[in-house]
């Protein structure tokens, strides 16, 4: 068939797929460095547990027939060296027959991982990723021109993930309709970045064309990608911008990095005034035209979940409709907080607690604590236990499952949980005898309070969100 041929975009399969390969490479590496205090046998909600109640038709994953942190780390270190060879370009060396499962590997890895990761792995990047790896493996090689089915599939995914989104906030917080969620959304985050501070403070006009832009970003451009050329490669241009202004303002994994890659997908690079020729492709094997027909297809049936979802009044945000991750519905920010809270872990070596006891904080690598440390940059890689204290600031009750968890591995000095934190106040010593939680009301200094005390951060004590845990010594 030689319609589903495109070579024009043989610019855009090399960019995506090595640069989803670079994000699976994260993504393994993040799960292979953190398993183990988070879902390991030993971790705060184990994997054995939470498989015994789980059937394998509602989370289908390589640990259902076998549970060790040897196998799970095997499986991540096996997925990230997978990736690498994927980025140092192994899918093009191969012939297209193995270039398929070669894609589809470390996705069913990764999907391993996923349906047994519980609340750590419950954001919709993860399953952004997977959809995204799987529709990979049908975008062939070097060896046949680009099929065209297979990038409308992945227009059709980016489509989804800015519609989706663009909607989410339309329907949700009033704010959004009135232009004033940036207000708030900088300070707010769950993860601000180290230009936070200074989004924040532009000034409120420029917030509100920031709001204006993001609905046109997302409600707009997302339709302009299955316009013809050259207006689907401007849309996607579009896209690309408005995600790195995000990669800039904050912290969101790879989210920002994979719509970006996905965008790129709608680009005919000979409508940017590249003029090198494309490589000269052999005709496409006809099986290999039947099977992303067929993809499409199943693709296609499976999108009638998110297409209801997206046309509901009721629109649920980040939710997959089955057990393999495709065709999912995403969204984000539907409702902004307009004050941020902290949840903030302390603990003291004093044998008795007095009003005199001092009390030493624990240090996070990315949610903030320490008011005169400036926010860092950490995505794509994703701090799964940061992310998780935001939302136990909201709720207390999401965080239940956990937390007391997280609080006696920090009272026993546990190696695995104390490596996920940026400072143990009791490295070195024989460890807290006590520890507790209290909850304190952040917000961003203003430029005066900057430049007289060198806080980024102003804080205010809200009070204790957790009883004191205390060790018998």
């Amino acid at each position: 068939m030689e319609w589903n041929a495109v070579s024009g975009y043989w610019l855009a399969r090399l960019v995506f797929q090595r640069g989803l390969a670079v994000v699976y490479l994260v993504a393994f590496v993040s799960a292979a460095l953190q398993f183990r205090a988070l879902i390991g046998e030993r971790g705060m909600t184990p994997v054995p547990g939470y498989l015994r109640a789980m059937p394998f038709r509602r989370a289908p994953s390589l640990f259902q027939w076998r549970y060790s942190d040897r196998l799970f780390a095997g499986v991540a270190w096996s997925g990230a060296v997978l990736a690498a060879a994927l980025v140092a370009g192994l899918g093009d060396l191969v012939p297209l027959w193995a270039s398929i499962p070669l894609w589809l590997v470390p996705w069913a890895l990764y999907l391993s991982i996923v349906n047994v990761g519980q609340t750590w792995y419950g954001f919709g990047w993860e399953s952004l990723l997977l959809e995204a790896g799987f529709l990979a493996a049908f975008l062939g090689n070097d060896a046949v021109a680009p099929p065209l089915l297979a990038l409308l599939l992945l227009r059709w995914l980016v489509f989804r993930v800015e519609f989706g989104a663009g909607l989410i906030k339309w329907r949700g917080d009033r704010c959004w309709r009135d232009l004033t969620c940036l207000y708030y959304h900088h300070e707010t985050q769950p993860m601000p970045g180290p230009l936070s501070w200074f989004f924040h403070h532009l000034p409120r006009p420029l917030h509100r064309v920031e709001a204006a832009a993001n609905h046109v970003a997302q409600l707009g451009l997302p339709v302009l990608l299955f316009a013809p050329q050259p207006v689907a490669t401007w849309a996607a241009a579009g896209l690309i911008v408005t995600q790195l202004w995000l990669v800039l303002s904050g912290n969101f994994s790879w989210l920002n990095w994979l719509t970006v890659l996905l965008a790129v997908t709608a680009v005919d690079v000979s409508r940017l005034g590249v003029t090198t020729p494309p490589p000269t492709y052999a005709p496409t094997p006809p099986w290999f035209d039947v099977l992303v027909v067929a993809v499409t297809v199943f693709v296609a049936v499976l999108s009638y979940w998110p297409v209801r979802n997206l046309l509901s009044p009721r629109q649920q945000m980040n939710r997959s409709f089955n057990a393999y991750h495709l065709a999912n519905t995403y969204g984000a920010f539907g409702s902004v907080t307009r004050l941020r809270h902290e949840v903030v872990i302390e603990g003291t070596d004093a044998a008795r607690l007095t009003g005199e006891t001092v009390w030493h904080e624990y240090e996070f690598h990315g949610k903030p604590g320490d008011i005169r440390r400036l926010p860092r940059l950490f995505a794509p890689y994703h701090l799964r236990l940061d992310w998780l204290m935001w939302f136990a600031a909201l709720s207390p009750g999401y965080a239940r499952p956990w937390f007391t968890a997280l609080l006696e591995r920090l009272l026993t000095g546990d190696r695995d949980t104390v490596r996920l934190l940026r400072r143990d106040p009791f490295a070195g010593t024989s460890g807290p005898t006590h520890i507790r939680a209290r909850l304190y009301r952040y917000r961003f200094t203003t430029w005066r309070e900057l430049r007289t005390t060198g806080a980024w951060w102003h804080r205010e004590l809200v009070g204790p969100y957790s009883p004191t845990l205390s060790r018998r010594r």
